[in-house]
């Protein structure tokens, strides 16, 4: 069939190489029709480049280094080059850098995606530059989005996970001018960051991952887990503030090329041991977990139930000094949800508040954190000792006052009674 098509091509040259009298004709002397023209390109079309063969696994890293974390950036990305990329895994990185912060490695500025390589230079960053994009909002959402696509069409791989870096604070709809309020990934040039619902358009947009983490502050809370639930098997975070060193990513990598193969849920116990690991040889006191988003609907009902007999059983007075006694984090309003219950149902007097209070705990213990690990602080003059043993893996709001503006528009606020419990106890 080839060889006929050849023949039949070496026919068509033959008859459109006729006189130049004939009509307008290049060089070659072939006439300059609207069917001629193109004619070789056509049984010939250029080559398309062939997408690269699917992997196991490829990791994607939101970098957002616009801020006074840059030289954390630069550190974090020389512990991935420790491991680098392999046959079977990829770790792509977008990072964006501005001035005012931190002058190493060539001092570049913008945004920069990386295929990531092994190295051994822990100075510098060596792996290839994929591409160079300039200037770019990474505090807008839609600037996760193209990455995640991107990274997803470019390397292809059988699970995927995405890890947004950067500040964190938990829940919040919008951001004051000059007031930092909660969400993930503010960008210091342009006074943007990404807030909870723009978290679930990120991973829905993206086409979801088999791993959500993030590598900031305060971002395990039910307010967040359940607004991104629909489009990620488990979610990696800490209740309380990460310690600037953030991931460890030399040790969150390593077993990963050395065991591709590993399930999902595998490789999220992988990334709490190493954050944990980390920082008790550091005797720095840190939180971290990994939730089953499968789970989330029945903690739903659980939450619910708990919150209703609760609310049914009038004792307001319990519920106060429960809130007052939580574990609690660098906003005081985040409070370890287990923790609250714990003490709501110890002190209750009420039989189903007890029966429901100690289902809540079971659930959150044995089905909702896959894994929870916690370190105690040694603390020094500036840092006092801090103790998070009573924190289980899930954060959640309990203001003492009002809720702050946008709660209600939080996909946990509607669907949970929870936003309604909050205004039973703060009602006189």
């Amino acid at each position: 069939m080839l060889k006929n098509l050849a023949v039949s091509v070496v026919a068509l040259v033959s008859l459109v190489s006729i006189s130049p009298a004939a009509g307008n004709f290049d060089a070659s002397g072939l006439e300059k029709s609207p069917g001629a023209a193109n004619f070789v390109a056509d049984w010939f079309p250029a080559p398309v480049e062939a997408p690269a063969p699917e992997k196991d696994w490829t990791i994607m890293v939101f970098i957002n280094g616009k801020n006074n974390l840059e030289k954390y950036a630069l550190r974090d990305i020389n512990e991935m080059e420790m491991i680098g990329s392999s046959d079977r895994v990829n770790v792509v990185v977008e990072a964006g850098r501005i001035e005012g912060y931190d002058a190493s490695d060539g001092d570049w500025k913008g945004v920069r995606r990386y295929l990531i390589q092994k190295d051994a230079n822990p100075a510098a960053v060596t792996s290839p530059v994929v591409q160079d994009l300039g200037k770019v909002d990474m505090g807008d959402y839609r600037s996760v989005i193209d990455f995640g696509k991107w990274a997803k069409t470019a390397y292809p791989a059988r699970k995927t996970m995405l890890i947004i870096w950067n500040h964190g604070a938990g829940w919040t709809k919008s951001r004051k001018t000059s007031v930092v309020t909660r969400g993930i990934s503010y960008d210091d040039e342009t006074n943007n960051h990404i807030n909870t619902p723009q978290m679930a358009a990120i991973l829905k947009e993206m086409g979801g991952v088999d791993i959500y983490g993030s590598d900031a502050c305060l971002m395990q809370m039910a307010e967040v887990i359940y607004e991104i639930k629909d489009f990620a098997g488990f979610i990696v975070g800490s209740e309380e503030t990460e310690p600037g060193d953030g991931y460890t990513y030399n040790t969150f990598l390593a077993p990963l090329v050395s065991d591709p193969g590993m399930s999902a849920e595998a490789f999220a116990r992988v990334a709490v041991d190493s954050y944990s690991d980390h920082y008790k040889a550091q005797k720095e006191g840190s939180t971290q977990s990994y939730i089953r988003t499968s789970a989330i609907p029945g903690f739903l009902a659980m939450v619910d139930d708990f919150a209703f007999v609760t609310a049914m059983a009038g004792e307001k007075a319990i519920v106060k000094q429960a809130l007052a006694s939580a574990q609690s984090y660098a906003y005081p309003a985040n409070k370890d949800l287990y923790h609250f219950a714990q003490l709501v149902t110890a002190g209750s007097a009420d039989p189903a508040v007890k029966e429901n209070g100690a289902a809540l705990m079971a659930y959150i213990e044995t089905e909702l954190v896959g894994y929870n690990r916690t370190n105690n602080g040694a603390g020094d003059d500036s840092d006092p000792p801090s103790d998070y043993s009573r924190s289980h893996g899930i954060a959640v709001y309990l203001p003492p006052s009002a809720p702050s503006a946008g709660y209600d528009a939080l996909r946990w606020a509607k669907d949970s009674n929870w936003y309604e419990f909050i205004k039973w106890y703060q009602r006189p």
